[in-house]
């Protein structure tokens, strides 16, 4: 975009002429300037900003003002973006979006071919030739490490673009676009194709565990599959034992598997009271291990035996007694 906001003009010294008709300025044979001028404007004595006469000088008008030519140039030109110089009033301004450019300057910055009258793009406020943006600022596909062509389709997934057309199954092939997607080893499967080949199958209901799952002895579970292997309770965030890979509830273990107190005739398991005593293929849990008769405790104590009735030493001596 050229700025043209503003036309060059000059005051009309004495020994001109003015045609009403044309309104242009013939100047005498004594000056060498020449504008165009509106007969009709009052002509301007001096410049706005420093006050000197402009008569018989070049100068411009903006916004009803006059100014010579330098401080037009101090007040109102722009920076160029590339050689950081003044864009004067004499040079041809090419901007876009704020931003302003000499002529010469106009420039792609990677192939230095001018972009007059030319598509181009800016990036962190560089000119770039359509031709040099692609090569250097489109993204490249994940999959064909090709150029992802500006305007064209493309698929952003986990941080890594693709084109529409490369963003496939590995397995299958087809495309996937907008469906659920499942990775393995930084390839791309469509979910039945990755439930074939990687997820792992319930050991009770032998179907693809994808979410809701847990391990139990290193093999795959549903949690709502994880039942007892006798009453089919709920396990998951229970309390269980296992017996030959297989959970238990702890009723249900205790019941069939586990050692039974001779005293309370309740079983042994780790959940409860896990400290036992055994004697002679005998069980007692540490708090029920205590003198048949006096009901003192065992546990590290020496003890005698009256048939089936254990005792301590002192009762020990005379067992008949009101055992």
């Amino acid at each position: 975009m050229i700025n043209t906001d503003a036309e060059p003009r000059v005051n009309i010294p004495k020994g001109s002429s003015i045609s009403e008709q044309e309104g242009t300025w013939e100047p005498s044979s004594s000056t060498h300037l020449f504008s165009r001028i509106n007969s009709k404007m009052t002509t301007p004595t001096e410049c706005l900003h420093c006050m000197k006469s402009i008569y018989g000088k070049e100068y411009t008008v903006k916004n009803d003002e006059a100014y010579c030519i330098p401080c037009y140039d101090l007040l109102f030109s722009s920076v160029c973006e590339k050689c950081k110089g003044t864009i004067g009033y004499y040079s041809r301004d090419f901007s876009y979006k704020d931003l302003h450019w000499h002529d010469d300057c106009f420039k792609c910055a990677k192939c230095n071919r001018s972009l007059m009258e030319k598509p181009f793009a800016v990036k962190d406020k560089v000119l770039l030739c359509t031709a040099c943006y692609t090569n250097e600022c489109s993204s490249k596909c994940f999959q064909c490490k090709k150029i992802i062509m500006p305007g064209s389709r493309k698929i952003e997934f986990r941080g890594n673009e693709w084109h529409a057309s490369c963003f496939i199954c590995q397995s299958c092939g087809q495309p996937m676009g907008k469906n659920p997607v499942m990775t393995k080893d930084s390839k791309n499967y469509c979910v039945p194709c990755f439930e074939k080949h990687f997820a792992p199958y319930c050991k009770s209901c032998k179907k693809v565990v994808s979410v809701g799952g847990m391990t139990f002895h290193n093999k795959p579970w549903h949690k709502d599959c994880f039942l007892c292997s006798r009453c089919k309770k709920k396990l998951y965030g229970e309390n269980f034992f296992s017996r030959d890979d297989d959970p238990f509830c702890q009723d249900c273990y205790a019941d069939l598997y586990a050692l039974k107190c001779d005293a309370c005739n309740e079983p042994i398991t780790a959940l409860g009271n896990p400290q036992y005593v055994t004697f002679q293929e005998r069980q007692w849990h540490s708090d029920c291990f205590k003198c048949g008769k006096c009901n003192v405790s065992l546990v590290g104590q020496g003890f005698l035996t009256h048939q089936d009735t254990i005792l301590c030493r002192e009762c020990g001596i005379n067992p008949e007694s009101e055992i």
